[in-house]
């Protein structure tokens, strides 16, 4: 197979998805150009502040974007190609966009509110709070693991560190320049994007290595930067949007941008062949663990943010809506966002897929999916005139630069699902803030200090107790599982509302089979080290499969009884 052939094949057919399937699903759920939108109705300077598209484009598809997609299919390729390449592009078209843009419509349609609040309306006071509580485990998992991915970043390729805290200061200077100097933005980015990429060049220039500063151990700088970045989060957290996480993202997304740049035209000129096996079998060895997984669930799984991701309704429906502009927004913003993440996952696939599945195999156990990724598309980029070491290190970079958006984002999204935990049930839809509805004692645990605080803690102890790694396949199957619920509620909300329902019914149904598939899978796969090992084989792994299933079949259980109750009111 050729990749460029694959890859052109992919962008065309998202294309034609945007044009023709993303505008059918906007008639669907019935967006309003011209209704007014929380960003507007509710602006408070902090939260809900109403952005450019441009601008909130940028935000939006770094926070989703991160590692995800390009970890995703990379690991996923134990089981073949043609597998990995089919699931991103029709699951991408027919699940991934549907599930984001329908839960950023929900939230704009419910004051800009995180998508678990939405399902108080459609499922009673504690179907919203266990899906909150769903969704605030599954963001201390993300907080934690990307703290863990941040730190060996930093300690591994020290360049990274020294950018990525030059990327803050010059985000903020240009937070302030546009919103508060009132600066054009476009003229503002004249300066600002070309100082972003002058940051990457200092960076190798002047690595920020704290081994060889401090003299101390790689431990040692671990904590170190773990303590700074747990800092960083709270900051991040509290901070008015606009002057660090809106022109964070925005400057970072650029980054992204000329990182997919250099696959596209990579692969388009060199015109790759594809080695890998397009089909391995219905159970393929694991590279890293060595255990033979089942193609099925586990692909849909693996593959995560490369074709629908659960997270991305915490992002959609936690700090994007609150600063869409019109509802005309939202395709480009939530249904686009998703397809070109289905571009860069193609570019993951097709950057691995020139190695043999035995050189595959051998090089995930050695280096892992970010190096291999890095490498692959340096390799292409090489007949650009790019030399290769310096293809690596940009490429390295500005995938340190999507983790770290990814970090504060996922930190910030906690920070409201904790606070939308102490929102009273009389204020669900009244149309009040939060605080004009709780009680002093509400007031002081929702307040966004102490949530971000309480956030930060639980994710520090949970990784620098070692709990994230043995959580983290846990994280996957929950992210999953978490985009079949959102879709559950969308389901709920569109009966009631007596719209068509097929377009979310079906990848409800499949994102539910697999999701729910694979946590039973990893439950009795762990259940069985632990009978055999002892608790530390698996007990914690086995736990927190099966409190995510009961969890999950409860959230399902009072759906069918939401769903029972619509049905009987739509034949009355």
């Amino acid at each position: 197979m050729n990749g460029a052939i694959l890859l052109l094949a992919g962008c065309g057919f998202f294309a034609a998805a945007y044009l023709f399937y993303g505008r059918f699903i906007e008639r669907v759920f019935g967006v309003e150009p011209d209704r007014p939108t929380p960003a507007h109705a509710m602006r408070d300077g902090i939260d809900y502040v109403p952005a450019r598209p441009s601008v909130l484009f940028g935000h939006h598809f770094a926070s989703i974007a991160g590692a995800g997609p390009i970890v995703g299919p990379v690991l996923a390729a134990q089981f073949g190609w043609l597998a990995v390449a089919l699931w991103v592009v029709f699951g991408c078209v027919l699940i991934g966009t549907v599930h984001d843009l329908a839960a950023m419509f929900l939230s704009v349609r419910h004051q800009g509110r995180s998508i678990g609040t939405v399902i108080e309306a459609l499922m009673g006071y504690w179907g919203r709070m266990l899906f909150l509580f769903f969704c605030w485990f599954t963001l201390i998992l993300v907080v934690a693991e990307f703290l863990r991915l941040v730190t060996r970043t930093f300690i591994t390729t020290p360049e990274v560190a020294t950018a990525s805290l030059l990327f803050i200061a010059v985000a903020v200077v240009f937070g302030q320049v546009v919103y508060r100097k009132g600066v054009n933005i476009a003229k503002a980015s004249l300066i600002f994007v070309p100082l972003t990429f002058a940051c990457v060049y200092i960076g190798t220039l002047f690595p920020l290595d704290l081994v060889r500063l401090l003299g101390c151990s790689e431990a040692a700088a671990s904590q170190i930067w773990i303590m700074v970045l747990l800092g960083y989060c709270f900051a991040a957290s509290v901070l008015p949007v606009w002057l660090l996480l809106q022109p964070r993202d925005y400057l970072n997304s650029y980054l992204l941008y000329a990182m997919m740049a250099l696959g596209l035209v990579g692969i388009l000129v060199t015109v790759p062949a594809i080695r890998l096996d397009a089909f391995t079998g219905w159970r393929a060895v694991n590279p890293v663990s060595g255990a033979r997984d089942p193609l099925l669930p586990l692909l849909f799984v693996t593959v995560a943010c490369g074709a629908c991701s659960g997270f991305h309704a915490l992002v959609a429906s936690g700090t994007t809506a609150k600063q869409v502009d019109k509802e005309s927004h939202l395709r480009p913003i939530a249904y686009g966002g998703m397809l070109i993440e289905g571009v860069l996952a193609l570019i993951a696939l097709i950057a691995i897929g020139v190695m043999s599945q035995g050189e595959y195999s051998e090089a995930m156990r050695s280096r892992g999916a970010v190096a291999l990724f890095a490498d692959g598309v340096a390799g292409f980029t090489d007949k650009l005139g790019l030399p290769h070491h310096a293809g690596v290190v940009f490429i390295s970079l500005a995938l340190a630069a999507f983790l770290m958006t990814t970090l504060d984002t996922a930190t910030r999204l906690a920070r409201f699902t904790w606070q939308e935990l102490f929102l009273p049930r009389e204020a669900s839809g009244s149309g009040q803030p939060i605080a004009a509805a709780a009680t002093p004692a509400r007031l002081f645990f929702a307040n966004r200090y102490i949530a971000t605080a309480f956030a930060v803690c639980v994710s520090g102890w949970l990784l620098l107790g070692g709990g994230s790694k043995s959580l983290w396949p846990i994280f996957a199957s929950s992210n999953q599982l978490l985009a079949a619920l959102t879709l559950l509620g969308c389901l709920l909300w569109m009966i009631r509302h007596r719209r068509p329902v097929a377009v979310v019914l079906l990848p409800m149904l499949f994102m539910i089979f697999t999701s729910g598939s694979a946590v039973v899978t990893i439950f009795l796969r762990n259940a069985k080290a632990w009978n055999a090992e002892g608790f530390k084989a698996g007990g914690v792994m086995t736990l927190s499969a099966g409190v995510l299933f009961i969890m999950a079949l409860t959230l399902i259980a009072l759906g069918g009884v939401s769903l029972r109750h619509a049905a009987g009111k739509k034949n009355n």
